[in-house]
């Protein structure tokens, strides 16, 4: 497992069961500080047919994690060969609106609501 922890945050990758799990509050400054969970993100998709990334336990992403979290999308999307999906929680008010705005990058994105 591999996994990076922050001010208020924890990103953990389990390459057992293919999923990556974003907990607590993301409010990095820019793009260059979310860099280290972009390249986890997207090393979690080689060589996997699926992956599933947990954001049940997110409950604050800013814009600058928004836009991350849409550019592995894109990257999922343009790579063909692994199927994703995204858990989010009817219980946090930012991912009803914004993870559904993924579907529109990646029309197979499959998105989970608990």
């Amino acid at each position: 497992m591999k996994s990076l922890e922050g001010d208020g945050y924890k990103v953990d990758f389990d390459s057992g069961d293919s999923s990556i799990r974003l907990a607590g509050s993301l409010r990095l400054g820019g793009l260059s500080e979310y860099a280290p969970i972009s390249q986890l993100l997207d090393e979690s998709l080689d060589g996997r047919s699926t992956l599933t990334v947990d954001l049940t336990g997110l409950e604050f992403l800013n814009s600058s994690g928004i836009a991350t979290l849409s550019k592995f999308v894109i990257n999922a999307r343009n790579r063909k060969d692994c199927a994703l999906t995204i858990r989010g929680s009817n219980a946090i008010p930012w991912q009803g609106k914004s993870l559904n705005n993924l579907k529109r990058l990646m029309p197979a994105l499959e998105l989970v609501f608990d």
